[in-house]
Order: C-alpha cells, then sequence, then structure tokens
C-alpha cells in the first residue's frame, strides 16, 4: 500500500505563486508514474500533470503550460508541482496520485492506482 501525502496548498492572490509537494511513503518511488489532477465544488476531478519514473517525459494539460511545472526528487520520494500566474479558475482540491503501469505518463485519472487527500488551493483577491 502506498500513502501520499500533499502539502503546500493556500490561499493565494491571482498572479501568484504556490508550490505543492507530495510526499510518498513508498520504496522504490521510481516504481511509480506520478501525476496532479484537481477538483473544483460541483466538477469532476481533472488532470493537472505528471511525470514518468526518471522525470524526463513530462506532461500537462493545456490550460497549464506554460505556468505549471511538475518535477520529481527520486532520492527524497518527492513530486511537486510549481504553480505560477494563478488565476482564479485554478481553484480546486489538488490531489496527487501514483501509477504504478509501466510507460509514458497518462492524464486518465483511471489509471492511477493510489491518491492522496488533498490540499485546498484557493485563488482568490
Amino acid at each position: 500500500q502506498v500513502q501520499l501525502r500533499e502539502s503546500g496548498g493556500g490561499l493565494v492572490q491571482p498572479g501568484g505563486s504556490l508550490r505543492l509537494s507530495c510526499a510518498a511513503s513508498t520504496r522504490p518511488f521510481t516504481t511509480y508514474t506520478m501525476g496532479w489532477f484537481r477538483q473544483a465544488p460541483g466538477k469532476e476531478r481533472k488532470f493537472v500533470a505528471a511525470i514518468n519514473r526518471d522525470g524526463h517525459s513530462l506532461l500537462y494539460t493545456d490550460s497549464v503550460k506554460g505556468r505549471f511545472i511538475i518535477s520529481r526528487d527520486n532520492a527524497g520520494n518527492t513530486v511537486h508541482l510549481q504553480m505560477n500566474s494563478l488565476k482564479p479558475e485554478d481553484t480546486a482540491v489538488y490531489y496527487c496520485a501514483a501509477d504504478r503501469t509501466f510507460g509514458d505518463p497518462s492524464r486518465r485519472y483511471t489509471e492511477y492506482d493510489y491518491w492522496g487527500q488533498g490540499t485546498q488551493v484557493t485563488v482568490a483577491s
């Protein structure tokens, strides 16, 4: 069983930045592709970004390209999501997820096997 714990959420003004982190309990961490998803109130969970096992293959949803950066620290069992130029529409609960399937990162939430509890990001003035 893999446990994932997100941190770094909060309230930020439009145009501001936040850095989310997700710590994984499992070793070796490189067994998993890691992803970030988000869910706004009353809406379905949506893909944000993903990174493959060695960190060389990245995937982003179009609305965050150029603003968000996903990265991973395999030695520290951690994946990060740097969020810049935040907009009110980025407001959501952000979830970290782990996919044990070998291959390129996926944007499909059904591909992910383990999930964190989520961290709230609110972008408002």
